[in-house]
């Protein structure tokens, strides 16, 4: 309990005034003693409360722990990790610190001790406009290094292991046109031989 708090503390000291925007959210999974792992979500009150009201809107909070229980919730169901294609962790034990900038906290249960990938989807403040949420692995003997999910990756993120160092893996888009595109233009291409053809024929 000592060091979480101690890990706590240094992680609040890091981010102090990062997270007072309601667009911009922290993300950081942590290795601790033993393969334990803690998450520790940070962002602006603001941002919690938006996306509470808006998708417990049928069911408002009441008091402070209700609120505490519908941010738990939330979380749960838009934070979505998976380690080496296939293992997926358990979010327990979760704690919620509220204040301008709040905070909440998540043991990892079941992440694997050798990674070779990981996959996360984080759609947690997806309803904020320009929302953008910075991911950090703190994994011992790793590099530190900072990821974004927002809009622009539909906060989805696939990172592979290379040594010491967590690798963005930046998928390949088949085409830079779509194909509602592609027909639009073939047919205004279409319709102007038609016409000049048509043309030269009055002219005849």
């Amino acid at each position: 309990m000592k060091n979480q708090l101690s890990l706590f503390i240094t992680i609040l000291i890091c981010f102090t005034g990062f997270t007072h925007q309601p667009d911009i959210a922290t993300t950081v999974l942590v290795e601790q003693e033993n393969n334990t792992w803690i998450l520790q979500i940070d962002a602006s009150l603001t941002a919690f409360q938006q996306e509470v009201k808006t998708h417990f809107a049928d069911t408002p909070y009441k008091t402070p722990e209700e609120f505490r229980e519908m941010t738990l919730q939330h979380i749960r169901n838009n934070f979505e990790i998976i380690f080496n294609g296939s293992e997926c962790p358990t979010l327990t034990n979760g704690f919620v610190q509220l204040g301008h900038e709040s905070k909440v906290v998540f043991n990892v249960i079941g992440v694997p001790s050798k990674i070779n990938s990981v996959e996360i989807v984080n759609t947690i403040f997806k309803d904020i406009y320009r929302s953008q949420n910075a991911l950090i692995i703190l994994k011992k003997d790793f590099n530190k290094k900072k990821f974004i999910l927002n809009k622009a990756n539909n906060y989805h993120l696939t990172l592979k292991t290379n040594k010491n160092d967590f690798i963005e893996i930046i998928e390949q888009r088949a085409s830079l046109i779509s194909t509602k595109t592609f027909f639009i233009i073939l047919g205004v291409f279409l319709l102007g031989i038609i016409i000049k053809y048509n043309y030269k024929t009055l002219k005849k």
